[in-house]
């Protein structure tokens, strides 16, 4: 089947004490799992649509039908922004490599674009997510609201955040500053820097 729940490439507790063991779990295990079972059950009724990748969809919204295009904005993005996600997750990756010539050229330096990044992620109201994101040239920090991706608007994402309350709410409460801040320790820049130059944009 194309639309699949990807195996996490670590233990829930991985991440610890950044983001914990029972956080990890439950956003895997129940929200991307139901985002995919969700796209499968809908997509059901167009199977030449349900053989399609995921990212293919999602990156063309206007041609999937009306009647399952939201459903599919809504799990489709959902699936292709966590299945993102846990693959640019790992501690101690050093800062290193294009990124970081590409990130002091934009944006000054790792600082500048830690303080431009973690505002943005405060300053969203509601569920979404924060991106870095490469687009005809340049880096842009852009949020998307609910499970909305980059994708959609053609653009390459290099590194997200999620920011709905299920993401950071058990160990962080209402401290979403503290969650922000511990994901700078848990950014694979390795991965980062391969998404970089596989396809590069910029």
């Amino acid at each position: 089947m194309t639309h699949t729940l990807p195996e996490l490439p670590y233990a829930y507790d991985a991440l610890e004490p950044y983001i914990d063991k029972d956080t990890m779990e439950l956003h895997y295990t129940k929200h991307h799992r139901t985002h995919v079972s969700r796209l499968c059950e809908v997509l059901d009724r167009y199977p030449d649509f349900a053989a399609k990748p995921t990212e293919d969809l999602v990156g063309n919204l206007i041609g999937v039908p009306k009647d399952i295009r939201t459903e599919v904005r809504n799990h489709g993005g959902g699936h292709v922004n966590h299945s993102f996600f846990w693959q640019i997750l790992k501690k101690n990756v050093p800062f290193s490599g294009t990124i970081s010539d590409a990130i002091a050229g934009q944006f000054g330096s790792l600082d500048q674009f830690k303080n431009l990044f973690a505002t943005k992620a405060t300053e969203l109201f509601g569920s979404g997510w924060i991106w870095l994101t490469a687009n005809n040239g340049r880096f842009d920090i852009i949020s998307t609201a609910n499970q909305d991706s980059p994708i959609s608007a053609d653009r390459k994402p290099l590194l997200a955040l999620d920011m709905s309350e299920h993401a950071y709410y058990l160990k962080y409460q209402h401290r979403k500053e503290e969650y922000i801040s511990a994901f700078f320790n848990v950014i694979n820049w390795d991965r980062v820097n391969e998404l970089l130059q596989n396809g590069r944009s910029v």
